[in-house]
């Protein structure tokens, strides 16, 4: 028997839970009738398999291979993918619902409208992975490759991007509403018309970055390096504070934070005072 097929095969005795008309053939090219995956395909070569709309459940698929595999629309709920290879797969629609990518290769993948709820990219090679209009809310990228990849119009709203690598990286129009970018690199990243509010940006790395018409309100800057950066105005900078080194292009500055704690001064600041109470009725009269 050929590899491949010693390799589907192995994956029809692995998995265990599939669903209706699961009954590919072990030559079978795409496998794409195995719709349902679950149990142990550690290590397996999936490499350019149509599975398109494959739910993988509870699944564990470490360090398998998936390079340019067809999976648009699939759902990866509460799976295991740490270390696998998706360099130039396609993932567009995808859910990922809990589940760990944690050291996984994107290089290359098509990643847009992907809806993300938690997934860990922990330390995630990205790099010109194509995640326009993803969904990626309190997503965990701590440490990941994101070279030159496109979050154009993305919501990684309370994502934690700690020590990620995003040079020339695009965020345009992206909302990173309460994200932790502290001690990241995006030299030469785009941030046009991105929503950065209340974004942690201490110690960034930013030399050289588009910031025309960003939202910096309540952003916190503290030790940041904005040299060179591109389209910064001051009025932007009035809406943020940081201390402790911040570099910014000539005639820029910056207020400090005053003692509060993290991006929460310009919150409380231009917090309004809560309405008084209404007064209480009067009593009935007998």
């Amino acid at each position: 028997m050929s590899r491949l097929g010693v390799s589907i095969a192995a994956l029809a005795l692995s998995l265990m839970a599939f669903t209706g008309q699961a009954q590919a053939s072990i030559e079978d090219k795409d496998v794409a009738k195995l719709t349902s995956f679950g149990g142990m395909c550690v290590n397996c070569d999936l490499a350019g398999r149509k599975l398109m709309n494959a739910k993988f459940a509870g699944a564990n698929f470490v360090r398998s291979v998936l390079i340019g595999a067809d999976l648009r629309g699939a759902m990866f709920y509460g799976s295991n993918f740490a270390s696998a290879d998706l360099s130039r797969a396609d993932l567009r629609g995808a859910e990922m619902r809990g589940a760990n990518f944690v050291a996984a290769n994107f290089t290359d993948a098509r990643m847009s409208g992907v809806e993300s709820s938690g997934a860990n990219l922990q330390s995630a090679v990205l790099v010109r992975a194509d995640l326009s209009s993803s969904e990626l809310h309190g997503s965990q990228l701590v440490g990941a490759n994101m070279q030159r990849a496109r979050f154009s119009n993305a919501e990684l709203n309370g994502s934690n991007l700690q020590g990620v690598n995003a040079r020339d990286a695009d965020f345009s129009n992206a909302e990173l509403n309460h994200a932790n970018m502290t001690g990241g690199k995006f030299e030469g990243a785009s941030f046009r018309n991105a929503d950065l509010t209340a974004a942690s940006l201490r110690g960034a790395i930013l030399t050289g970055a588009d910031f025309r018409n960003a939202d910096l309100s309540a952003a916190v800057l503290t030790g940041a390096d904005f040299t060179g950066a591109r389209g910064l105005e001051q009025d932007q900078l009035d809406e943020a504070c940081g201390d402790g080194g911040v570099r910014l292009p000539p005639g820029l500055s910056v207020r400090p934070c005053n003692g509060l704690k993290g991006a929460r001064f310009m919150l409380l600041r231009e917090m309004p005072k809560p309405p008084a109470p209404p007064a209480p009725p009067k009593p009935p009269k007998y």
